[in-house]
């Protein structure tokens, strides 16, 4: 089906360079030139019936998906096409114009496909407080969200372990892949990767249940450094204590967490709970990806959370002196999502928690 649509496509875009280049037009009778405008509209209406099929039959992202490469491919080509054109019949100034729209489109398209989901970077943030006595060093490590454990996946394990954490918390999303069988083989995957890098810090590495998970997800860690947390628990560390929340509690624009005298620090999947009554010094969580396509003056395209935009990545200082934290994650949407990036990096979050004075 995927074939049958990209031939559609190409043969639109070459129908609308020949109606746009007359001289391009084979010659003919007034009835075959009225069979060309016919193929035209049945392969628009084939198309349009094509994406309208999709959408109803899975999702928003199937629509994400063709709308890329509309975009960065086919829109690209046919500017191209209609500009090399009207250079030729001497309009230059309006043919440069598209031509370098259309090459910029490109360049987006190569940097959000190919570039920028592989430019995993660390984002540094400080905090200081009166309930720690010495420097806490906690890595957020969300979303790893991949079908496959490669080079990139590895390499940020490793990126972690760099960091010199004194704990690290992972808020959910490892794998999504759909396949029972494929899954098992990818979480075996994942457990071989946490293993060969020994990822674990002196007051513990916690993972809690993202939305992608199955029901075995904390195979993915067995007999690694990482303790795996399936419901709502609060462990005592030494320096602060520590509240992980179900992907339920995360998702609660309610959700009521009484505070703690040690430093607290409530970690979960979505950012939501932090709408609620939450008592905690440092608020973190990941699921939004930042939203992955960030426009300038806009912001993220979409976060599928209830948090105000601008909470959907970074640092956002909270009432009552609290700290919420979103990583915008390692990996990104699969499946039928297109798998994209653009102004929006993926990211390992590094807090340093500092005495205060």
């Amino acid at each position: 089906m995927v074939l049958i649509f990209h031939g559609i496509l190409a043969a639109l875009v070459w129908s609308l360079f020949v109606r746009v280049a007359p001289s391009l037009r084979p010659e003919g009778s007034e009835r075959r030139r009225l069979s060309v405008e016919l193929v035209k509209v049945l392969l628009v209406a084939l198309m349009v019936a094509w994406l309208l099929s999709e959408v109803v039959a899975h999702s928003r992202f199937a629509l994400m998906r063709l709308l890329g490469i509309l975009g960065f491919v086919y829109v690209p080509l046919v500017v191209l096409g209609i500009s090399v054109r009207t250079w030729r019949r001497g309009r230059r100034w309006s043919s440069g114009v598209a031509i370098a729209v259309s090459l910029a489109l490109v360049a987006v398209g190569i940097d959000a496909y190919w570039i920028e989901p592989q430019r995993l970077e660390v984002s540094r943030v400080e905090l200081r407080s009166s309930k720690v006595d010495r420097v806490i060093r906690i890595v957020v490590v969300a979303d790893l969200q991949t079908d496959a454990i490669g080079d990139y996946e590895r390499g940020a394990l490793r990126t972690v372990m760099e960091q010199k954490p004194d704990l690290i918390v992972l808020p959910g999303d490892y794998l999504q892949i759909r396949d029972p069988e494929r899954r098992r083989v990818l979480a075996g995957d994942l457990r071989k990767a946490l293993k060969d890098v020994q990822l674990g810090a002196p007051l513990g590495a916690f993972a809690i249940r993202g939305d992608m998970e199955s029901r075995d997800w904390s195979e993915s860690f067995a007999g690694t450094g990482v303790v795996t947390l399936e419901d709502h628990t609060i462990l005592a560390l030494d320096g602060l204590d520590l509240t992980a929340l179900t992907p339920q509690e995360s998702h609660r624009v309610d959700l009521r967490v009484a505070g703690r005298d040690p430093f607290h620090l409530v970690f979960g999947h979505a950012p939501d709970f932090a709408l609620g009554d939450v008592q905690a010094d440092l608020l973190v969580a990941g699921h939004t990806h930042g939203g992955q396509v960030r426009l300038p003056f806009i912001g993220p395209l979409l976060t599928f959370s209830h948090v105000p935009r601008d909470w959907a990545a970074g640092v956002t200082e909270l009432s009552g002196g609290r700290t919420l934290v979103v990583s915008r994650g390692v990996g990104m949407e699969r499946g039928e999502a297109p798998r994209i990036r653009f102004l929006c990096r993926p990211e390992i979050v590094v807090i340093d928690v500092l005495p205060a004075g």
